[in-house]
């Protein structure tokens, strides 16, 4: 017999409405692991960081007039973004373990705001972030709707916020013969980008830049994979990005869209009962460098897998880091865990008393292999700790809590 659910570890109630953002924090090099803080906003526009250790909060502030569609930390900053049409960066927050249990809410910490953009948030999607390698100051390309076209991307540069291909989408291409391979689901209309994810595909056998690409989900519960296939650095009007392929699974609109840290495969939900997992990688597990003269959308159906599931209505997807397993939040509050590879049911979580509208795998601690097992720092935290605090998974919800579950392995699933 199975072991029985867990129950949370934690419950936080840090929040006064609906908590629409979660994320761990990164590893700070030279100064804290992965997880040592918990992000997260609600509907409000608060923003509440909350230490892992001893689950108080560390800074609380409202960082945007309206809610909270995403939070990631990058580089010395965290950027936040809101459905008031703005993307702040602020300072990063430190781990400070100096507060007690009594600290009180005039002692936490209101980052210094460094800069803003102004994009649009009419459809609840959230930004996506893609850290530049080689550069030296530190420089990233952000994906966000574009700033007219709901359903067109803009990719702008940071911290300089210049922006670099505007309204991709706009020119599908004459490589693309149907736009949408619908299944025999809806028509060709997209609607508004309901998630998106910006990414960079490496040349090995070449001196040219890496290629950018823009992974999409739509409204009319299609997912398009958009690639950048010319030299310059600026694009207008959508020119130079070509659809790789374009596939319609859903018959409600997409709600989330989760891409493995790999890159080589991605699972999306929806209103509907349907998952679907879409290929982004060939049999060897290499991403697919796609040349557009090959285009053939014939076998866009092979690259997506659906799964019928007996619960409809799905709000929020995540991947585990390993790639072997993901988690879906649904309006009816419970967490459903799945097998990416094979989509068997590995248990389902619950305690929300409404949806799911966050979750968060935490980050691998790559320090518990170089702390010695009854190796302990100031905080009496050891590598034991840190390894259970890597199995952690983050909610949250309608019902205004966060809850923090302490996951097996599912070692070979």
């Amino acid at each position: 017999m199975p072991p029985p659910p867990p129950s949370p570890i934690r419950l936080l109630r840090s929040h006064s409405a609906q908590v629409n953002v979660i994320c761990f924090s990164s590893a700070e090099e030279g100064y804290t692991p992965s997880n040592e803080r918990l992000y997260t906003g609600d509907a409000d526009g608060l923003v509440v960081v909350t230490s892992t250790r001893s689950f108080r909060a560390l800074a609380s502030w409202k960082a945007h007039n309206e809610g909270v569609l995403g939070i990631e930390e990058w580089q010395s900053s965290v950027l936040t973004h809101g459905r008031d049409n703005k993307i702040h960066a602020w300072t990063r927050i430190s781990t400070m373990s100096h507060l007690t249990e009594t600290a009180s809410q005039k002692d936490l910490v209101v980052p210094e705001l460094l800069y803003s953009l102004d994009v649009n948030a009419l459809n609840f999607c959230r930004f996506s972030l893609l850290p530049m390698a080689g550069t030296a100051k530190g420089e990233a390309l952000l994906a966000v709707p574009n700033l007219i076209e709901s359903s067109l991307v803009d990719i702008w540069h940071l911290p300089s916020r210049r922006r670099l291909h505007a309204a991709i989408g706009k020119v599908p291409g004459s490589i693309v013969q149907d736009p949408w391979d619908t299944l025999g689901r809806g028509n060709k209309h997209t609607g508004l980008i309901m998630s998106l994810h910006i990414m960079s595909l490496s040349h090995p056998s070449s001196s040219k830049a890496p290629q950018l690409r823009i992974l999409a989900g739509y409204e009319n519960g299609g997912v398009c994979l958009w690639a950048y296939v010319k030299d310059d650095d600026v694009s207008i009007e959508g020119r130079g990005w070509h659809a790789l392929w374009q596939v319609k699974a859903h018959v409600e609109s997409v709600m989330g869209l989760a891409l493995a840290p790999s890159h080589n495969f991605a699972i999306s939900i929806s209103a509907d009962h349907l998952i679907a997992r879409y290929s982004l990688s060939d049999e060897q597990g290499q991403i697919v460098e796609v040349n557009p003269d090959d285009i053939n959308t014939s076998t866009n159906f092979e690259r997506v897998v659906t799964h019928k599931t007996k619960y409809p209505g799905n709000g929020s997807v995540t991947i585990r880091p390993d790639g072997k397993v993901f988690a879906v939040g649904s309006w009816d509050g419970k967490i459903r865990l799945y097998s990416t590879k094979s989509f068997k049911t590995l248990g389902t979580l619950s305690y929300h008393t409404g949806g799911c509208q966050a979750l968060a795998f935490a980050h691998p601690d790559a320090s518990v292999t170089h702390i010695g097992a009854d190796a302990k720092d100031e905080d009496n935290f050891g590598s034991e700790e840190r390894e259970k605090r890597s199995r952690w998974l983050a909610s949250g919800s309608v019902d205004r809590r966060v809850a923090i579950w302490e996951l097996l392995t599912f070692a070979q699933k």
